[in-house]
Order: structure tokens, then C-alpha cells, then sequence
């Protein structure tokens, strides 16, 4: 990240005070580095480049969306997954091509499959046997499916983001023969094109091993069935740092490993080398956010535990309570040596409220400081609520020393709005 402390002891973030980012327009906000994120869409792009494949990039638009992300993500050349109505009409406001639009979900709504339709967005991702029904009744023209296959794969990581082990909710299994019934289902139909399949095992995995023993098996299953695909989509889920001990995914090495490992399997196979598509998320903007908040009561229970309690917390960060995940923070203010292991607390009504059991810090912090927990740029503002009516944060981009707003902090009467008086 380039969260480092200036000559005046301030913690910045691209060179910009995040003391000032706070003063100015309040906590909680979320703060990204924009040349970092557009950084890390440039290293995908150049790694599938130097393997000489024919590729596709696409922005898993759940880890974090926005008209202005969405802008990005064009200027950058990345297609964009969606799950929801509500993401695909942010791109289309955000005036997206629709036609590199592509919509996963295990649960598409008829109203969904309508909307997406009437926008002529890429291809679906069929994820159920009956979805496919639903799709050719409502399709007017051809459109292009890809099938989610359910792998039977377990990764290394939570069981919460494991998503292709066979009792997974998403896909369609390999082992049991829905996939198979899927592509027979397919060609039946009026108006579908089989333009290639899907699969992804998980988050935040670290290394390549269980996406390429994959792409091996779906290539192997596809050669048995004679299927020839335009486009094999390995999914996402690539790992960051959000701790010291945690591996980021290696971008250049890794890409390299999977391009020339399905390589090899289609010369094996005597296989046309497919399309190769990749959906990075959180490895483009996890570690390039951080979330800033004000310190407000501090609890000190002897021999017990020391509460550090901030204007936000589990509305704006989910992820602690959800997966136990592990984050770091550091004091905004001054530069000082941590020297203390406190619990930091949020202010709502929770006992799980909790963003760091053991988070280090200076024991000079008290109310009115301000803290950064970093590696909040993926799953936070997306997953953020309103519990206990409190207000979603501000978003800002900070680019060459200027911060732009790009989410404007939710309003008291935005919180009412829908309310029927």
C-alpha cells in the first residue's frame, strides 16, 4: 500500500494527509488510492500479455461499485460481473457498454433476467438447471450463456468464501451430471448460445494449484463430451494483505502458472486453447482502501481487556464478525511506536461489534484521534448497512495529491426516505 507517515508525523495515503481527509469531511469515510487500484488492473493486463493468450479481464464489481469505479473500470479496459439488478443499473447509469456486461448469481429473479435482457448485456452465467428454462422463454434473439460448474473442489481458505466444494450452493456439479444436463439443455433450446464455462473455488486463495487442477478437469470433461468452448472463465478470488503474514497474490508469477498450465493440458488434449477470462475483485482494491475513524470512548477494565470504541463499526465493516477476518490499524495523528494490544470496538449494539480483537497501537491514543484500518477497500462499503440507523460512509478517491468524493455520506433523510409516514 502507500499508507506511509509524512515528515510531519500525519499518516497519508498517495502522498495525501488522512488527517485532513478526516477533519474535513468527517468519519467514517473510506479513502482510495485511485493510482493504485488502476496500478493493479495494468499488472493483470500485462501479465496475459507477456503469455500471448487471447484473454479477457473482467472487475467483480461486488468487492466494490460505484458510477465512478465503474468509470475506472472502463478507462482501465476490464469487462464487469454483475450479481444483482441494482449493480447492473449503476454500470448502466454510469453509461457502461452493456455488451461487456456478464451476470453471474445462483438466483437470478425473473425481473432480473427481463432487465438484463432488455439491456443486451454480454452473456449469462447459468448457474441452475431451471435458469436456463427461464432465460430461453424470455429471450426474444440469440444470447450467449456460460455454465457455472461446480467443480467439487475444496480451497484453503474460510468455509464462508469456499464456493466450489460440492455441497456449494453455486454451480453445477461435474460429479453428479447437472452440468451435463445443462449443455444438453442448452442446445435444446430456441434462443441460447453455449459460449463457454465457468468456475470459481473461492476467496482469498494465495496460490494457483486448485484453480489449475480446474481448468484440467473442466478441459478433460469438456474433450470427453466433445464440446468445443470460445471462452473458459476461471472465476477470481485472489488473495491480499490484510495482516503481516498474509501473501497477496503474485500477479506476474501466478498468471504465468495458469496461462501455461492450460496451455500444456489443451496440447495434451489435442484441445483448441480457449479464450481465457479471470474476474479480480478484491486483489484490485482491497489493499488500495483504508477506513478512517474518530476514537470516541476508550475502556479500560484492569486485568480484563481495554475496549478502543470508533464512530463506525460492523455497518461499515462486516467482515470481522462474518469470517473472523484479521485486519491492521494504525494511529493517523503522529507517528508512534505501537505499544499496547487493545480490542477495537464499534459503537453499535453488538457483542460482536468487534473490528480488531488484537489490534496494536500507541497507549497515547485517546478520544479525538484518529485511526486507519487498512485493506478495506473490497467487501466493505458494498456489504455496508444500516443497523441501528446508522449512516453508510462517505467514499472518496484520492489521485496526485487531490481527494475526490466519489460516495457522499448517506443523509438522515436518505435513511427515511422509503418510510411511509
Amino acid at each position: 500500500m502507500t499508507v506511509t507517515y509524512n515528515k510531519s508525523g500525519e499518516l497519508t495515503i498517495d502522498g495525501t494527509s488522512l488527517k485532513t481527509i478526516a477533519q474535513s469531511y468527517g468519519t467514517p469515510t473510506i479513502v482510495y488510492d485511485e493510482n493504485q487500484i488502476r496500478e493493479q488492473m495494468r499488472r493483470y493486463h500485462k501479465a496475459f500479455q507477456h503469455n500471448d493468450i487471447g484473454y479477457v479481464l473482467s472487475y467483480a464489481s461486488k468487492a466494490f461499485t460505484c458510477i465512478q469505479m465503474i468509470k475506472l473500470v472502463e478507462e482501465e479496459d476490464f469487462d464487469l460481473d454483475v450479481v444483482s439488478e441494482g449493480e447492473l443499473y449503476t454500470a448502466i447509469e454510469a453509461g457502461y457498454d452493456p455488451k461487456r456486461i456478464h451476470f453471474h448469481g445462483n438466483n437470478k429473479t425473473k425481473q432480473e433476467i427481463q432487465y438484463a435482457l432488455s439491456q443486451g448485456i454480454g452473456y449469462f452465467v447459468v448457474d441452475s438447471l431451471d435458469e436456463i428454462a427461464v432465460l430461453d422463454t424470455y429471450a426474444t434473439d440469440t444470447v450467449d450463456v456460460l455454465i457455472r460448474v461446480n467443480p467439487g473442489v475444496e480451497a484453503h481458505t474460510h468455509e464462508f468464501i469456499q464456493t466450489g466444494q460440492e455441497k456449494s450452493k453455486f454451480g453445477l456439479s461435474l460429479k453428479h451430471g447437472l452440468a451435463e444436463q445443462a449443455v444438453e439443455l442448452i442446445q435444446q433450446s430456441h434462443h441460447l448460445h453455449l459460449k463457454g464455462i465457468h468456475f470459481h473455488i473461492g476467496s482469498q486463495i494465495e496460490e494457483t494449484t486448485g484453480m489449475i487442477e480446474t481448468a484440467k478437469m473442466v478441459l478433460e470433461w469438456l474433450d470427453h463430451h466433445a464440446l468445443e468452448i470460445e471462452l473458459l472463465n476461471l472465476g477470481g478470488g485472489f488473495s491480499v494483505e490484510y495482516v503481516e503474514g498474509d501473501q497477496s497474490f503474485d500477479i506476474e508469477q501466478g498468471i504465468t502458472e495458469i496461462v501455461q498450465a492450460v496451455k500444456q493440458k489443451c496440447r495434451e488434449l489435442d484441445y483448441p486453447i480457449p479464450t481465457l477470462s479471470i474476474e479480480p475483485g478484491r486483489s484490485i482494491v482491497a489493499e488500495a482502501g483504508v477506513t478512517l475513524y474518530e476514537v470516541g470512548t476508550i475502556k479500560d477494565i484492569p486485568t480484563v481487556n481495554k475496549y478502543i470504541s470508533i464512530d463506525g463499526g460492523m455497518s461499515d465493516h462486516i467482515r470481522t464478525a462474518l469470517y473472523d477476518a484479521k485486519y491492521k490499524v494504525l494511529l493517523v495523528n503522529r507517528n508512534e511506536a505501537a505499544d499496547q494490544v487493545v480490542t477495537l470496538a464499534g459503537k453499535l449494539c453488538e457483542s460482536g461489534d468487534i473490528l480488531i480483537h488484537e489490534a496494536s497501537l500507541p497507549s497515547s491514543v485517546a478520544r479525538g484521534d484518529y485511526l486507519a484500518v487498512l485493506s478495506t477497500g473490497a467487501y466493505h462499503y458494498s456489504m455496508a448497512s444500516n443497523y441501528n440507523q446508522i449512516q453508510k460512509p462517505a467514499v472518496f478517491f484520492v489521485a496526485n495529491g487531490k481527494a475526490r468524493e466519489v460516495i457522499k455520506r448517506q443523509s438522515l433523510r436518505q435513511l427515511i426516505i422509503n418510510d411511509v409516514k
